[in-house]
């Protein structure tokens, strides 16, 4: 929660001296400064681009049930497809969604094919150096789950063994830097990871526990044996770097939602007939920005 409260002030603290420089008429940062991955594709789209094109590119995933996800009639659905709705809803546009993978969340932003990143982006420090990221919409940490009549309790048990993963998530960076014996099993999309573990192919799959818990609800002899793992991670939007209009209104957006509670009625409508009594929506939503 410590580490979770020092990011949010961090990214607090940006995005208020960023639009106080764009208030001011200042100088933003430019491509070179400040950033060892600057936007070198299209430039960000502004608000009133955005508004005379009559939508919004969301990038969101396709295959990670129940937080974005397409159904058995090509819609997109789930908790971060929920969020893109209203925000679309809110700038008088429609929605169109554009389905990303793991690792291409940030070239995404970075090359201009997406206004904005809901799929299910954890914060860190390496991706804020990339991107903008608004305030927070959901805390998480890392699960593994695993077969039940093999199960993983604890991540020294993986040892020597094969962990799968998908590329580019924090579950990769926290193996690789905290247990560098233990085999990673990468893939692009959580649909081939999940198709690995009931394979066989891999001893256990990390990712964010709240999804891990929701996919072993629906597959019967696997159990989610590490229900947290690591820091207490927190879920942003995310905007290419230096689109301070579109970071500000997201923001003002998200604390102006918190007064009709909006993020619980998120999870009631997506999470909740996936979860059941088995997840208290208090450890998963963060209204208004605002970390208990």
């Amino acid at each position: 929660m410590k580490r979770a409260k020092t990011i949010l002030t961090l990214l607090l603290s940006v995005s208020f001296t960023l639009l106080l420089l764009a208030s001011c008429g200042g100088k933003e940062p430019s491509a070179s400064e400040g950033s060892p991955q600057a936007p070198s594709g299209n430039p960000a789209r502004t608000l009133s681009q955005i508004k005379e094109s009559g939508k919004i590119i969301i990038g969101v995933f396709s295959d990670k049930a129940p937080f974005g996800y397409v159904d058995s009639n090509g819609t997109y659905q789930g908790y971060d497809v929920y969020f893109g709705n209203r925000i679309a809803k809110d700038l008088g546009v429609a929605a169109e969604y554009v389905s990303v993978e793991p690792a291409s969340r940030v070239e995404y932003l970075v090359t201009g094919k997406v206004d904005l990143i809901l799929a299910n982006f954890t914060v860190t420090e390496e991706r804020a150096q990339a991107v903008d990221f608004a305030l927070p919409y959901m805390k998480v940490a890392l699960g593994v789950v695993s077969p039940t009549n093999a199960l993983i309790t604890a991540p020294e048990q993986l040892s020597g063994k094969t962990l799968i993963v998908a590329k580019g998530t924090t579950a990769e960076m926290f193996f690789t830097k905290n247990y560098p014996e233990v085999k990673l099993l990468k893939f692009d999309q959580y649909t081939e990871a999940y198709e690995a573990l009931l394979d066989g192919r891999g001893d256990a799959f990390s990712t964010d526990n709240t999804e891990v818990l929701a996919w072993a609800l629906q597959n019967q002899g696997y159990t989610v044996g590490i229900e947290r793992l690591g820091n207490l991670d927190i879920i942003a939007p995310a905007v290419q770097k230096g689109n301070t209009e579109l970071l500000g209104w997201l923001n003002e957006e998200i604390v102006s939602l918190a007064s009709e509670q909006f993020f619980h009625g998120n999870f009631e409508a997506t999470l909740a007939p996936v979860y059941g009594d088995s997840v208290d929506p208090d450890n998963l939503v963060v209204e208004g920005g605002k970390l208990d």
